[in-house]
């Protein structure tokens, strides 16, 4: 009996956390290049977001991002699938940040996101974590 009302108690604090969570708020850096050529960009996965969440990066000038998750025990990823314009990577968010490169081929938008899911809830994407790559001239 007491581990129902344990379980009950545990379901009750995740839909009211998902219940109460922030609109999206757009979070928007412009990547400068470095004296090397590259342009560098980390991002903080978080609790339902990505910070920041909108990425502007220069076509065929290699790009590397530099991400890692904030903390708590959700598990996240960020996922791109844009091989038209030479962006494509699926990669699990950790403590320890990790780098991820490719060199845009093509000016446009692109869609990230995290494609984790906690049982019958919505997705992380569905609760406000995914953003855009824009490639510009």
């Amino acid at each position: 009996m007491n581990v129902r009302k344990y379980l009950i108690t545990v379901m009750l604090v995740l839909v009211a956390a998902f219940a109460l969570a922030d609109e999206v708020k757009e979070k928007r850096v412009v990547a400068t290049i470095d004296a090397d050529g590259i342009q560098r960009v980390e991002v903080l996965g978080g609790e339902y977001y990505f910070d920041p969440n909108v990425i502007v990066v220069k076509v065929n000038t290699p790009v590397e991002l530099k991400v890692r998750k904030a903390g708590g025990i959700a598990p996240h990823s960020i996922v791109i699938n844009a091989p038209e314009a030479g962006i494509v990577f699926d990669e699990s968010l950790g403590k320890e940040p990790k780098t991820i490169k490719f060199t845009p081929t093509k000016t446009g938008k692109y869609p990230f996101e995290c494609t984790k899911r906690l049982l019958f809830f919505k997705s992380h994407k569905d609760r406000g974590m995914h953003g855009v790559i824009e490639v510009v001239e």
